[in-house]
């Protein structure tokens, strides 16, 4: 995963803290915002490869994130949430996330899904990336 930039957006800074340590070992670009508003401004500014996204955080919640996202950007989004329910993961995906892992997850799961959406996106964001620069 060298040279790709992932953002990850979560609001409890451990957590940030520690996903930054994990991924960083796969060679990737990390980055991180410890807010809603926060992330969706990186989300503008660096155009990730792919973003990591908490749902329970105050002020904008991961929902609202994955929905202010989507009206400008098709980068992967993988939500990585403690909720375990049906409704919560359905919602999410009807909010424009292509993911969702349930914490805690195994370092080496979290990369599997990273390098799949990533390879499975490439060829479609590649094109809308080129276009919006």
């Amino acid at each position: 995963m060298t040279n790709m930039k992932i953002l990850v957006i979560d609001d409890d800074p451990a957590m940030t803290d520690l996903l930054e340590l994990i991924l960083a070992e796969s060679g990737a670009d990390i980055h991180v915002a410890n807010s809603g508003l926060q992330g969706l401004n990186m989300v503008r500014e660096n155009i990730p490869d792919v973003i990591i996204l908490d749902l329970m955080m105050a002020g904008m919640d991961g929902w609202a994130v994955c929905r202010e996202v989507r009206k400008f950007s098709k980068v992967p989004i993988l939500v990585l949430s403690a909720l375990n329910s049906s409704s919560v993961i359905a919602s999410s995906l009807d909010a424009g996330a292509d993911d969702y892992l349930v914490k805690p997850v195994p370092t080496t799961v979290l990369l599997a899904h990273i390098k799949n959406l990533i390879k499975r996106t490439a060829p479609l964001y590649a094109s809308v990336r080129n276009e919006s620069k």
